[in-house]
């Protein structure tokens, strides 16, 4: 049994037809073959190694869901997360800068999905505090004494940062004095400039010795000082989702070219130990993988990434570089739809007649239907599905008691609500007369 707190993020987030921020798990069908490997996988990069997976899947098959899957496993183990779409404007791949600060902006804990940079910071130096306080050379109430210890060893595990980004622990150092002297604004502008947000106050940079914004460059070196505070907190490590890299072949050569490239050189110094404890997720389309305008470019992230999927889906090696979601298919489809209907109906007043009324049959009867609607395409279903079927039909059911969705309910499917892959599949077919 799932807790209300995270049924009611689950129920609400199909309603509008989003993925859940939690409970993932209870929605998981055909993606948890992978849990022992990734598991693995997760174990290895705690030990103080990267780590590196692309996940392929057609539209439909989840790879968002599964990304977002993984992210919430990573978080029970300790794990902070992150999950970065890929966007010509915003996210473009090959600049850094960009990446680095949704992946901040994103950052979340098992406290907190998102937006938890500031308390990993702060839990840092309440780490580095204690450490200086269980050896006893400094009285816990000479506050000046604390901050010069605190600073020392603050400086003593960045050392290999500061040689290469010595503006990271400039920003920290005045970060923590600002705290002891009660300067809020100050504080909060020194995290903003760490996060890589752009345009903070000139009297901010200046209080810390730094200028402009932080460049593609000297990302890189802040994600290996975020992953070196995460670590010395107690995290494993940081799992990072790039989630919709399929993008890239939609933008303009030049930057597709510098996109993959830096998606090559990403891997490249996560295998040669750059960045450790960073477990590296992409996510994309077939053709994104194996077309002419995809990752066949480049040849040399080409080789990197190549796996035979000509054998058997059964027989597919989930310890590849490489892994394959599976199309949903009917079964898929009504599996969810089960587990989505027991999870809105277990603990309710009037269980009983939400699973008669929604029962298995009619469950599989709208499965079809919303297929149906769209083209016979099941794997472009699920999204709709599930938001037809909690708001639709099992909101219904619960609010009027004389409320029979075989009676009076008939789906429609309207092209506002549909995205475009929806729309696309839809066509000309008309839902108009798909009873149920």
């Amino acid at each position: 049994m799932i807790s209300a707190a995270r049924r009611d993020d689950i129920v609400g987030a199909l309603r509008r037809g989003t993925v859940p921020s939690s409970g993932l798990d209870a929605l998981a069908v055909g993606i948890d073959g992978f849990a022992p490997t990734l598991d693995e996988e997760l174990a290895t990069v705690a030990s103080g190694r990267g780590g590196f997976k692309s996940v392929r899947g057609e539209y439909g098959t989840g790879k968002t869901f599964f990304g977002r899957w993984l992210q919430e496993r990573a978080r029970a183990k300790g794990f902070a997360t992150s999950e970065v779409q890929i966007n010509e404007t915003e996210t473009p791949l090959h600049r850094l800068e960009t990446i680095y600060r949704r992946l901040v902006e994103r950052l979340g804990t098992a406290d907190s999905n998102t937006g938890a940079f500031r308390s990993v910071i702060d839990g840092w130096f309440f780490a580095l505090e204690q450490d200086v306080l269980a050896d006893g050379s400094v009285d816990a109430g000479n506050e000046k004494a604390l901050l010069e210890r605190t600073e020392a060893l603050m400086e003593a595990q960045l050392t290999a940062i500061s040689k290469t980004a010595p503006a990271f622990s400039a920003v920290l150092r005045t970060y923590r004095r600002a705290l002891a002297d009660g300067d809020n604004q100050l504080a909060e502008g020194l995290i903003s400039w760490l996060a890589g947000q752009p345009n903070v106050a000139a009297s901010v940079k200046r209080a810390a010795g730094i200028k402009g914004d932080l460049d593609h460059f000297g990302a890189a070196n802040f994600l290996i000082g975020l992953l070196t505070i995460l670590r010395d907190s107690g995290f494993p490590g940081l799992v990072l989702v790039l989630d919709e890299v399929e993008t890239l072949q939609r933008m303009r050569a030049d930057t597709r070219e510098r996109g993959l490239n830096a998606l090559r050189q990403l891997i490249d110094e996560i295998d040669a130990g750059r960045f450790p404890g960073l477990y590296l997720v992409i996510t994309g389309t077939p053709a994104f993988f194996d077309g002419a305008q995809g990752v066949q470019r480049l040849a040399p992230l080409a080789q990197r990434l190549h796996v035979d999927f000509g054998t058997d889906r059964r027989f597919d090696n989930p310890r590849a570089v490489q892994i394959r979601l599976a199309p949903f298919d009917q079964g898929s489809l009504v599996a969810v739809g089960k587990r989505v209907r027991d999870i809105y109906a277990e603990t309710q007043p009037n269980e009983s007649r939400l699973r008669t009324l929604v029962n298995d049959a009619y469950i599989e009867t709208l499965a079809r239907a919303v297929a149906g609607g769209l083209g016979g395409k099941v794997g472009v279903a699920p999204r709709l599905f599930l938001k037809k079927l909690v708001a639709d039909v099992l909101d219904r059911v619960d609010l009027h008691e004389g409320f029979d969705p075989r009676q009076h309910y008939k789906l429609t499917l309207a092209e506002s609500e549909m995205t475009a892959n929806e729309r696309a599949a839809a066509g000309a077919v008309g839902v108009d007369d798909i009873e149920l």
